[in-house]
C-alpha cells in the first residue's frame, strides 16, 4: 500500500484549476510534503467552489481542465516526488439540471437506466409523492409560483422542460402528447393533412402512444431519441409549425391574474415524475435522502453493485493506471453499508492509500474491520488542541461563562434540545419516513403491533436526540459490542427523559439490537435490517446539523474547543489522555491522517491556538470581559426593553476577535467585512435570535453594527485600546501554541496533513472564508529564503524568525525543517512505537514529550512546551535558562548524543536525562535525532 510522508490539501476551483496547481508543485515538493490531497475533480455543478456537488462522476470537471491535463499534472507531480490522493464523493450528487443521470430519471421514471441510482422512496405513503420525487426548489408555495407565471414549459432542441428561473426539469416523455396533440390538430388544418411535415408529426404522435407498451430498454431509448430528433428537425425546419408550437406553449403557460388559465399546466405538472414544491416542504415531507438537510444534494445508492460500477468507473481507472495513488472517501457515514462499500472499493484499489472522512467523538474508535489506513484526522485536531487547554481551570471558566452569558442549560440537555430543534425545523420529513418504514415492518410483528405512529415518532425523536456518536454500523454481518453500548446509552437517556414511552423505547432497543431478528422469516428480516440501517443513516446528519452546526455556535465557554468532532464540555484533555491517544494510534492506525485544519473546520488552526491561551488566564480574561462589557454597552441596540446583541453572542464575538484579529495594520481593513460575514453565519447557525430559514434582520443588524462600532477607533472607544493590549499578550503566547501543535502533528503517529496555506499562520473563519485564494508566490519566496539560510546557519535564522514571528515565517521554517527530518526517517515515523516521556522539575507539567522508537529504524525524541503564560512575559522568549532545573527523562537504551533537527544544534544527555535549558536553547521545541 502507498504510504505517504505528509499530505497537502488543495481546494480546486474554476479560479484555481489544474494549470494553477502545476505552478505550485515545485514549492510543495520543496516544502517537504509527499502527496497532494485534492478536493473532488469530477464534473460538478457549474461554478462550484468546492466540488462536492458532483453532477457526473464519470468525467473530469471541465472547469478545472480535462483528462489530458490531469494526467500531465500528475506526471509532473510524480517527477517531483509528489503523489496524488483524490477526494471522492460516493454518497451524493447535485440535484441540478447538469446531472444527466438524475434528469434521465425525471424524464423516464421507472424506464430510466438510473431509476435505482438515487435514494428515492417511490412508494411513499403520501399519495402526492408516490411515483414522483419531490423537487423542493420553489421560493414560494407551488400554487402562488404557478399563478405568478414563474413556472413555465419551454422547448429546446433537447426536448420539453419545465423551468423555474435557473432550474430546469425535463418533461416526462409520455406527456409530450399533452402539448403536441393540440398542435397536431392546428397544424393539420393550416398545413393540410397531406403535408409531409404533418405526416411526420402524426408519426411522432403515434410513437408517443406506443412507448408505454415497449418493454425492451434499448428499443425504448431508440424511440425516445427518435421523438426528440424528429421534433427538433420539424421545429428548426418549419416556421409555421414553430409559431404554432410557441403559441401552444404560451397558452399552456397561463396568464398571471387569470388562475383558470393555469389549469392545463397544473394538470401537466401533476403527471410528471417530479413534484415541484416550496423548498420548506422538504423539512416535513420528503421522499429522497439528502446530504444532511441540503435539498440540492440527493443521495446515491452505491450499495447497489451496478450503481457502484457506473459511478466509480473513472476513479477506479485512475487508480489502476497509477494516476491516483490514494483516495479520501467523503462522508462515509452517509452510506447504507460503509464497511461493505469500503471492502468493495478496496478490491478495486488494493494498493491505494485510503482514508475516510469519519468524525470520531472523544474515546470513539474507527472500526478495525474497515480496510482503510484511517480517517482524515479530525480526532487529532481536537487532541492536539485540547492538550494545550489548561484543564484545571474548567470550573473557573464555567463561572465566567455563566456570569457573562446567563447560560444555565446543562450541556447534554442543550445538545438534545438543539437536535430536537433540527428535527422539528429541518428534518421532520426524514424522521417521518423512518417511523413509517418501521411501522410498516412492525405492523406484522406481535412485538410491535400495538405501537402507534404518534408514539413511535416521539420515541424515535428522543433516541435520535440522545445518540452519543455520529452512527453505529449494524449490518447483516452483525455489530460490535461498542455499537450495542452506544444504542443502549441512547435508549437509557431517552427512557430517563421520556418515561411515558417506555414500551416504544423498549421496542426500538430490541429492534436496533436485533433481539428478535433471527426468529423472523427472510422477508421480514430484510425489512427489519433495512429499518436498522436507515436509522443509522439519520443519526449522522442529525449530529452534524444539531451538534456541529448549531450547538457549537451556542455553547461558547471556550470556542477553541468547539471544533468538528470536538467535545467542548470536557475542557481539553490531560497530558496522559493525549499520550494514550497517540500510543493507540501508533499501534492501530499508524498511517491515519493528523490534521489541524480542513475546509470543514470552524476556525483556522492558529486562531484556535491563540484562544487556547485564554484557558491559562481566567482571572485576567474575566476582568477584561467585565471592562469590555461596560465599555461597549452604548454600542448595543435597544428595543422592546432588551439590549442586543445578546450576551452569549457578545461573549462569542470577544473570543472570535482574540482568535482572529490581525496584528498587522495592513490586514485590518479587509478584516471587518470578513468578520461580519462570519458573524452573520454564526448567529444564523446558532438558530436562537435568527436563522437561515427565517432571518431576523433587526437582530442581525444590531450584532453587525455592534461589531463595527467597537472596532472603529475613536477617542470615545475605550474598548479597542484595551482589547489590543490584551491581544498582544495572548497572540504572543498563541504563537508558541502554534509551533507546539505543528511539531506534534508532524511527529506524532499518523500522516501529517496540511490544509492549503496553513504552513503560514491561519486565522481563517469557517467556510467559505477558509477557501479564499492562497498567496503561493509569497510562500515560495519565503521558503526559498528559509532553505537558503538554513543551509548556512539554521540556528541564527531561527533567532531572526522568532524576533519577527508574527509574520508567520517561523511556522514555515518549522514545517520545512521537521518535514525534512520526517522524510529522512520515514520508516521510523511511520512504524515506530510511541513512548511517552516525563519531565521532572518546576516546569515539568509544561512539557509535552515523547520518543519514537523502532528496533531497525532508530530513535527520535520530540519535546514541545505548553502553558507559557506562567513561564515568560510577552517579548521574552521561553528559551534557555528559563527551563533551568527541568529535565526530560529518557527511556532505557536511548542514545546519549543527539542532533536537534530544527536548528542543527548538538545536544547531549547526562545520566539518562536531557536538560531542557539545552534542548530549548535556540527554539521552543525540539526534534532530536541520534548524532
Amino acid at each position: 500500500m502507498h504510504e505517504p510522508v505528509a499530505t497537502y490539501r488543495l481546494q480546486l476551483t474554476p479560479e484555481f484549476d489544474f494549470a494553477d496547481v502545476a505552478k505550485v508543485l515545485e514549492y510543495l515538493a520543496k516544502l517537504g510534503v509527499s502527496d497532494i490531497y485534492a478536493s473532488p475533480v469530477f464534473k460538478a455543478k457549474p461554478g462550484s467552489q468546492h466540488g462536492y456537488d458532483v453532477v457526473d462522476p464519470s468525467c473530469i470537471n471541465p472547469e478545472l481542465g480535462d483528462m489530458q491535463e490531469l494526467e500531465s499534472l500528475t506526471r509532473k507531480a510524480r517527477g517531483l516526488g509528489l503523489n496524488w490522493i483524490q477526494d471522492i464523493v460516493p454518497n451524493h450528487m447535485a440535484y441540478h439540471k447538469a446531472n444527466t443521470m438524475l434528469m434521465d430519471v425525471l424524464e423516464s421514471g421507472p424506464n430510466s437506466s438510473y431509476y435505482r441510482s438515487f435514494d428515492i422512496d417511490w412508494r411513499h405513503a403520501y399519495e402526492p409523492l408516490r411515483g414522483r420525487v419531490l423537487t423542493p426548489f420553489l421560493g414560494k408555495m407551488y400554487g402562488e409560483a404557478l399563478e405568478a407565471g414563474e413556472i413555465s414549459l419551454r422547448y429546446a432542441s433537447s426536448g420539453f422542460h419545465v423551468a423555474y428561473f435557473d432550474h430546469e426539469y425535463p418533461l416526462a416523455i409520455e406527456t409530450y402528447a399533452d402539448v403536441l396533440d393540440p398542435l397536431l390538430r392546428r397544424f393539420g388544418k393550416s398545413a393540410g393533412k397531406d403535408s409531409h411535415d404533418y405526416v411526420k408529426l402524426l408519426g411522432l404522435s403515434y410513437v408517443l402512444r406506443t412507448l408505454p407498451s415497449i418493454e425492451e430498454a434499448a428499443e425504448r431509448r431508440d424511440q425516445v431519441r427518435f421523438v426528440k430528433e424528429l421534433l427538433a428537425e420539424l421545429h428548426a425546419g418549419n416556421a409555421a409549425l414553430r409559431t404554432l408550437l410557441d403559441e401552444e406553449i404560451a397558452k399552456l403557460n397561463g396568464e398571471p391574474g387569470n388562475p383558470e388559465s393555469f389549469n392545463r399546466l397544473d394538470d401537466l405538472l401533476k403527471r410528471q415524475h417530479f413534484r415541484l414544491s416550496f423548498w420548506k416542504v422538504a423539512t416535513e415531507e420528503i421522499n429522497y435522502r439528502r446530504f444532511f438537510n441540503i435539498n440540492e444534494l440527493i443521495s446515491v445508492c452505491v450499495e447497489d453493485q451496478d450503481v457502484f460500477t457506473s459511478t466509480h468507473g473513472l476513479i477506479v481507472d485512475l487508480v489502476r493506471r497509477d494516476i491516483v495513488q490514494g483516495l479520501r472517501v467523503d462522508h462515509v457515514d452517509g452510506l447504507f453499508d460503509p464497511e461493505g462499500y469500503l471492502k468493495r472499493l478496496r478490491r478495486f484499489a488494493d494498493q491505494a492509500y485510503i482514508v475516510v472522512e469519519k468524525i470520531l467523538q472523544y474515546g470513539e474508535e474507527l472500526p478495525e474491520s474497515w480496510p482503510v489506513a484511517g480517517s482524515t484526522g479530525y480526532d487529532f485536531m481536537n487532541m492536539a488542541g485540547g492538550v494545550l487547554c489548561a484543564t484545571g481551570n474548567k470550573r473557573r471558566f464555567e463561572r465566567i461563562y455563566a456570569r457573562f452569558s446567563n447560560a444555565k442549560e446543562d450541556y447534554q440537555e442543550l445538545a438534545a434540545l438543539k437536535k430536537r430543534l433540527i428535527i422539528g425545523k429541518e428534518m421532520g420529513g426524514d424522521v417521518d419516513n423512518l417511523a413509517r418504514l418501521m411501522k410498516r415492518v412492525t405492523g406484522t410483528l406481535r412485538y410491535g403491533s400495538d405501537i402507534t405512529m404518534f408514539g413511535l415518532k416521539w420515541a424515535i425523536v428522543e433516541v435520535l436526540a440522545r445518540f452519543p456518536v455520529y452512527r453505529t454500523y449494524i449490518s447483516p454481518a452483525g455489530f460490535t459490542d461498542l455499537d450495542g453500548a452506544y444504542i443502549r446509552e441512547a435508549i437509557g437517556r431517552a427512557r430517563k427523559h421520556l418515561p411515558t414511552h417506555r414500551f416504544e423505547l423498549d421496542f426500538i432497543e430490541d429492534f436496533l439490537l436485533l433481539r428478535h431478528y433471527d426468529k423472523l422469516p427472510d422477508e421480514e428480516r430484510r425489512g427489519w435490517m433495512e429499518v436498522a440501517m436507515r436509522f443509522q443513516q439519520l443519526t449522522g446528519p442529525l449530529m452534524a446539523k444539531g451538534f456541529e452546526d448549531t450547538l457549537l455556535y451556542n455553547y461558547n465557554r471556550l470556542v477553541s474547543l468547539n471544533e468538528v468532532g470536538g467535545s467542548p464540555e470536557r475542557f481539553g484533555v490531560t497530558l496522559n489522555e493525549f499520550h494514550a491517544f497517540c500510543r493507540e494510534r501508533a499501534e492501530k492506525w499508524p498511517l491515519t491522517m493528523n490534521s489541524l485544519g480542513s475546509h470543514d473546520a470552524k476556525r483556522g488552526e492558529d486562531a484556535r491556538a491563540r484562544i487556547m491561551v485564554l484557558s491559562e488566564l481566567p482571572s485576567e480574561f474575566d476582568a477584561r470581559l467585565k471592562a469590555w462589557q461596560r465599555a461597549n454597552r452604548k454600542a448595543k441596540t435597544s428595543w422592546q426593553g432588551e439590549r442586543y446583541p445578546a450576551e452569549n453572542d457578545e461573549y462569542f464575538l470577544y473570543q472570535t476577535l482574540v482568535g482572529s484579529y490581525p496584528l498587522e495594520p495592513k490586514a485590518v481593513e479587509s478584516y471587518l467585512p470578513r468578520l461580519k460575514d462570519y458573524l452573520l453565519k454564526a448567529v444564523r447557525e446558532a438558530k436562537v435570535h435568527t436563522t437561515w430559514i427565517d432571518p431576523n434582520e433587526q437582530y442581525e443588524q444590531a450584532l453587525l453594527g455592534f461589531a463595527e462600532a467597537i472596532l472603529t477607533p475613536s477617542d470615545a472607544n475605550r474598548f479597542l485600546p484595551d482589547f489590543l493590549d490584551f491581544l498582544r499578550q495572548v497572540a504572543f503566547h498563541g504563537l508558541f501554541n502554534t509551533l507546539t501543535q505543528t511539531l506534534l502533528k508532524i511527529t506524532a503517529p499518523g500522516v501529517p496533513d496540511f490544509y492549503q496555506g496553513s504552513e503560514l499562520l491561519d486565522f481563517a473563519f469557517v467556510d467559505p472564508d477558509n477557501r479564499r485564494p492562497v498567496d503561493y508566490p509569497a510562500r515560495a519566496y519565503a521558503l526559498e529564503a528559509i532553505v537558503s539560510r538554513t543551509e548556512r546557519d539554521a540556528e541564527s535564522l531561527a533567532a531572526e524568525l522568532l524576533d519577527a514571528m508574527h509574520d508567520g515565517r517561523i511556522k514555515l521554517f518549522l514545517v520545512q525543517r521537521a518535514l525534512a527530518a520526517r522524510k529522512a526517517h520515514a520508516d521510523l515515523f511511520r512504524h515506530g512505537a510511541y513512548l511517552p516521556l516525563k519531565a521532572k522539575g518546576e516546569n515539568g507539567e509544561r512539557v509535552i514529550a515523547f520518543a519514537r522508537h523502532h528496533d531497525e529504524h532508530g530513535w527520535a525524541i520530540i519535546a514541545a512546551p505548553r502553558f507559557l503564560t506562567g513561564v515568560v512575559q510577552p517579548g521574552s522568549m521561553p528559551l534557555g535558562d528559563v527551563w533551568a532545573g527541568t529535565e526530560l527523562l529518557l527511556p532505557e537504551g536511548a542514545p546519549v548524543k543527539w542532533r536537534e533537527a530544527i536548528t542543527g544544534r548538538p545536544v547531549q544527555s547526562s545520566a539518562g536525562s536531557l536538560a531542557l535549558s539545552e534542548v530549548w536553547r535556540s527554539f521552543p521545541g525540539a526534534l532530536l535525532l541520534p548524532a
